[in-house]
């Protein structure tokens, strides 16, 4: 008899409504090598909660003291046989256990393209407000590892849409989280996977619009391992 190989087990850490969760979890419920086999999550109030429940993912309330306590912390993550982690607007610093116990396999999404826009307080309608008064032509995405620091780990890929100099922040952010949408599984899918398929592919140069005045170099986009 043939064993089946175990599929890798992702975790997926947020606190808001969870629209990136959502398309985590819709990506992976038939895949066969990875799954998410849990949701924590730090807000009594989060909407991916719901995701949770409509997918039969566990679904864990985990605050600030409990991610304080490492042990409690590593020993849930244990019980759930979680191999990695995905932050999906997750607003809280990982403790630095997490970081090194879970070395290069903890990976975020940041709405911008860093290392511009990021750091303590640079998440969701903060960053889009930040850009659009930046009088810049080109926002995206980041998908990067996680440190010890807001937006300091090492990048993985980035994808930039043009924008118009000042343009509103809710236009801004619609651009944007359709780029999150689109790519953050995928890339999730193909880091744990098969990294090395990332490696300097092409994009379409139409994407690139306006970009290509503010950030020349982004004719290519990157996987850096």
């Amino acid at each position: 008899m043939i064993s089946e190989t175990p599929k890798f087990r992702l975790a997926i850490f947020a606190s808001g409504g969870g629209s990136n969760a959502l398309k985590i979890l819709e990506y992976f419920e038939q895949h066969t090598a990875i799954e998410i086999s849990l949701i924590l999550y730090n807000n009594k109030s989060a909407g991916v909660i719901q995701h949770g429940l409509t997918f039969n993912v566990p679904t864990v309330y985990w605050n600030k003291t409990k991610m304080n306590d490492a042990k409690a912390t590593l020993s849930m993550l244990n019980y759930y046989h979680v191999d990695g982690i995905l932050l999906a607007g997750f607003l809280a610093l990982i403790p630095k256990y997490l970081v090194d116990h879970f070395n290069r396999k903890i990976l975020n999404i940041h709405p911008a393209l860093l290392p511009d826009f990021g750091g303590h307080g640079m998440y969701g309608h903060f960053v889009h407000e930040a850009v659009s008064a930046s009088g810049k032509l080109c926002s995206g995405i980041t998908i990067h590892l996680i440190d010890a620091e807001y937006d300091k780990g090492k990048i993985l890929f980035q994808y930039p849409v043009s924008i118009n100099a000042n343009e509103d922040p809710v236009s801004i952010q619609k651009k944007v989280l359709a780029l999150e949408h689109l790519y953050y599984a995928p890339i999730i899918e193909k880091y744990f996977m098969n990294p090395e398929s990332l490696l300097l592919e092409l994009i379409e140069k139409n994407a690139l619009l306006d970009c290509t005045i503010d950030i020349p170099n982004y004719s290519l986009f990157y996987l850096f391992i």
